[in-house]
Order: C-alpha cells, then structure tokens, then sequence
C-alpha cells in the first residue's frame, strides 16, 4: 500500500486518539456533559453512513467484471438483501444479531489495518478477527449492564442467550477475548516491522479509553464515525485521485451525497413510525444496530465479491 496512505492513517489515528484522551478528561472533570442518543444518530446517519455511499461505483465495477448490463439489479439485490437482513432480525434476534457481532468483529479488525496488511491468508483474518473483536468486548468489559440493556431494545428476549452472556462475564472470558485481541494486535505490529505500524496500538488504546469512559453508545458512536468511517473514506478518496487528495474528496462528498441523504430520510421515516410502538431511545438504537446490520451484510458481501474478482482478473 502507498506510503502516503499510511501516513495520512497514522496521522489520523494520532489525531483521534488525542481526540480521545481530551474528550475523556473533559467529560471527567464535567460529569453534567452529556450526548444524547440522538446526537449518535445524527452523526452515525451523516459520517457513519456516508463511508458506504460509494457502494453503487463499487457495484458499477462488479457488474462491469460479470458483464451486467442491466445495473437495476444490483440495487434491487442491495435493498432486497438489506430487508431480508432485517426480516431475519425480527424472527431470530438473538442468532442475527450474534451474527452481526462476529461479522462486524472482522469487518472492522480488517477494514482499520489492511492499508498496512492486505495479504490474505487464514492467519491474517483470524488475527483482524480478534483485533477488531475489541470494539464488541471493550464496553461488555466496562458497561456489561448497558450493553446488556442495548441487547434487549434490540428485541432480543431470549433467557439462554442472555444466561450465556452472565456465564461469559462470570467466568472472565471477556477480559480473556480482549487479552486475545492485545495479543492480534501485537502480532500484527511485529510482522514486516515499520513505525507506521504503531497506528495499531493507537486505535488499540483510544478503543479502550472511549468505552471506559463513555456508554456503549456513545463509544461505539465514536469509534464508528470518526475512526471506522473515516478510515475507509480516505481509502475511497485515494482510490478516486491518488494525486490529489482535495480533489478526491470533492468527487468523494459530490458521489457520496446523494445515498448519504437517501438513507438518513428512510431512517427519519423509520424513527417516526417505531416512535409510535416504542420510547424514542429504544426506536433510536433499534435503528442504529438493526439498520446498520442490514446495510454490513450487504457492504461486506460486495466488498468481498469485488475484491476476489479483480484478482482473479488481475
């Protein structure tokens, strides 16, 4: 990967992680600041979302291998995915959503280190497995509770799954996880040694730091928009002008708009029919967890289908 990429990744993660630190030690010394549910839904709507925008190009370049010509399919196979995801939410909550847990634990292990790592091989994908499975234990660690109390607004009400979850927490096989992801994170650092590599230790403690200080919202809320999302939009900004980068973000912004601004309406629709049925927190994180489960499967399914096929090309 161009070492102007890493840089501008290292630089960023230094960034967020003083982001972090200062955040921290604000809300410590100012226990009355306080960031409402709606404000993550604001900000996963507008710079959480809008890092998967560009998956309509990303569809062109698919049906441009498989020569489709017809590119109606593809966005009927996107949104019928999408609904199926969600459909299979309300009749399994508990399955999807363990599954939505082990899919976004390597989808983020993978997606926040493959610009310094982008050799596949199983050895690899278990370690970006167990990094990225930090963002999943890191608040059960610190807020089992609350994130307990998420799970439950996410319809879930099933009594083996929640006395599995007690098991896990009793027997300390959460901090044993988290030991798990540390070790990843350190293989990972060693392997092919260069200093830009401490960009893993940086996200590895400013993911620690903002869910022992924050909710597991508002962590997550953190970590999704202003290191995951923006993470893979500089990937998105570089692959669209790797000589200038302001000018990659302009064509980036201009692309990414329109489904940015799609989504956020049918999730402001969604809100205001579940506020009818629920409380307006419960409606916000059903939206948040249930929705964006339904927008991974399908982003991580054309990711992967991409990526195989330009290298079967290549």
């Amino acid at each position: 990967m161009n070492n102007k990429i890493k840089k501008i990744n290292f630089n960023h993660s230094f960034i967020f992680f003083l982001f972090c630190n200062i955040f921290s030690l604000i809300t410590f010394f100012n226990n009355n600041l306080k960031i409402s549910p709606l404000i993550c839904f604001l900000l996963i709507l507008s710079i959480g979302v809008s890092h998967g925008s560009l998956d309509n190009m990303k569809g062109k370049k698919l049906f441009e291998i498989f020569k489709i010509d017809n590119f109606f399919i593809f966005y009927l196979s996107y949104i019928s995915l999408a609904i199926l995801i969600i459909f299979f939410w309300v009749i399994l909550p508990a399955v999807s959503l363990t599954l939505f847990l082990i899919v976004a634990s390597y989808h983020f292990g993978k997606e926040d280190t493959s610009f310094l790592i982008n050799k596949e091989s199983f050895y690899n994908s278990l370690l970006f497995f167990l990094k990225g499975s930090l963002i999943i234990l890191a608040p059960m660690y610190f807020h089992f509770d609350e994130t307990i109390d998420i799970f439950k607004f996410l319809l879930i009400d099933n009594e083996t799954f929640y006395n599995f979850l007690n098991f896990v927490e009793t027997n300390q096989i959460i901090l044993s996880g988290i030991i798990l992801s540390t070790l990843s994170s350190i293989l990972l650092f060693v392997r092919n040694f260069e200093l830009r590599k401490f960009t893993i230790f940086l996200d590895y403690f400013s993911i620690l730091i903002i869910n022992y200080y924050f909710s597991p919202l508002i962590a997550f809320t953190f970590y999704f928009c202003f290191l995951h999302s923006v993470r893979h939009s500089i990937t998105l900004i570089f692959d669209l002008n790797r000589d200038d980068l302001s000018a990659g973000l302009k064509i980036f912004l201009k692309k990414a708009l329109p489904l940015t601004i799609l989504t956020a309406i049918f999730c402001l629709i969604s809100l205001y029919f579940l506020n009818n049925t629920y409380s307006f927190d419960s409606s916000i994180l059903k939206i948040i967890f249930i929705g964006l489960a339904s927008l991974t499967f399908p982003h991580i399914l054309l990711e992967y289908l991409l990526e195989k096929n330009e290298k079967q090309r290549n």
